[in-house]
C-alpha cells in the first residue's frame, strides 16, 4: 500500500519534522517524489529542515514548512487545510512527541503536557486528516510514532509510558477501523523506535548503543513497504529477540499474576535472567 501511495503522488505531512526521525522521514518522502509539508514549532530549526528537504526533493516537488503546535486544534485544522489545498495526502506521519519527568503522584502539569502532545496531538491529526483521506479514495498511509516504553512500561517516567501505551491502543483501533471501512484505502502503522540518537536523548555525541535517525527511517520504510503494522526497530544493543523476550515477560505478569513490573522486582531477578538467556 505504501508503494501504491507513493506511485500515485501527492503530499506527505510530517509533524515533529524539524529534527530527528521526523526530519529524515520528510527528506525520504521528498526523495520518493512526494510534496512534503514539515510541521513543527516555529523557529530556525524548522526553516533549516525545510531547506534540507527541499534540496533532496525530486523534480519540481513542493516543500513547505508550516509552524504548528500539535496541542492547538486551530493549528492542526490550518495544517490540514494547507495540505489538502496542496493536493491529495498520501502519507500522514504523526511524529511529534516530547519527554518530561514525572512520577505517579507528582508533576501533574508535566502529565498534562505529555498527554496533550504525545497522545492528543496524534488524535487531533487523525481527526483532521483521515476523514478527508478516506473520501479521496486513493492509497495512503498513516504512521504514528510510539515507543517501546508504551509496551513494556519500565519504571522511571509513567506519564510518557501511559501516553505511548494509549497511542499503541489507539493506533491498533485505527488500523482495525480503516480496514473495515468501505472505501478506505489507507493503512495505519505504529512506528516503535529503539534507542535513537535525537534531540530527546540529550547527548551531543551519538552513544554507541544508539541508531541514527537515518537507520531508524530506513528500517521504518522497509517494514512499512512489506506491510508491517508493528514496526519494532532494533538498535545497536537490543536485537529483535531481546525485544520479543521483554514483551513476552511483560505480558506474563498478567497471565502468571506476578507483581506489577516484575522485571524490576528483586524477587524475580533470577527468573527474568533465565528468561532472557539466548535461545
Amino acid at each position: 500500500m505504501y508503494n501504491e501511495a507513493i506511485k500515485e503522488g501527492g503530499c506527505a505531512v510530517v509533524t515533529g519534522a524539524a529534527s530527528g526521525v521526523g526530519r529524515v522521514a520528510a527528506r525520504r518522502f521528498a526523495e520518493a517524489g512526494l510534496d512534503v509539508i514539515l510541521a513543527d514549532l516555529p523557529g530556525p530549526q524548522l526553516e533549516e529542515a525545510k531547506e534540507e528537504v527541499l534540496a533532496s526533493a525530486t523534480g519540481d516537488r513542493k516543500v513547505l514548512a508550516v509552524p504548528t503546535d500539535v496541542t492547538q486544534d486551530a493549528d492542526i485544522s490550518a495544517l490540514a487545510e494547507i495540505a489538502f489545498d496542496a493536493g491529495p495526502v498520501a502519507a500522514l506521519m504523526n511524529n511529534a512527541g516530547i519527554g518530561l519527568p514525572t512520577s505517579a503522584w507528582t508533576e501533574f502539569e508535566n502529565w498534562r503536557r505529555l498527554f496533550d502532545v504525545n497522545f492528543l496531538g496524534v488524535l487531533r491529526g487523525v481527526h483532521a486528516f483521515v476523514p478527508r483521506m478516506i473520501k479521496a479514495n486513493r492509497p495512503a498511509v498513516v504512521v504514528n510514532t510510539g515507543s517501546k516504553q508504551g509496551i513494556t512500561t519500565p519504571p522511571g517516567n509513567p506519564a510518557y509510558n501511559v501516553s505511548k501505551a494509549g497511542l499503541k491502543a489507539f493506533t491498533e483501533a485505527l488500523a482495525h477501523e480503516l480496514r473495515n471501512t468501505e472505501g478506505a484505502r489507507i493503512t495505519a502503522h505504529l512506528l516503535i523506535p529503539g534507542f535513537v540518537h535525537t534531540g530527546m536523548t540529550g547527548a551531543a555525541d551519538k552513544p554507541p548503543a544508539a541508531w541514527t535517525a537515518e537507520q531508524t527511517v530506513e528500517f521504518f520504510i522497509s517494514s512499512m513497504n512489506q506491510g508491517d503494522f508493528y514496526i519494532l526497530c532494533p538498535d545497536n544493543d537490543v536485537s529483535r529477540e531481546i525485544d520479543e523476550k521483554r514483551i513476552v515477560w511483560a505480558a506474563g505478569d498478567i497471565i502468571e499474576n506476578r507483581p506489577a513490573l516484575s522485571r524490576w522486582h528483586p524477587d524475580y531477578a533470577e527468573a527474568f535472567a533465565t528468561h532472557m538467556r539466548p535461545s
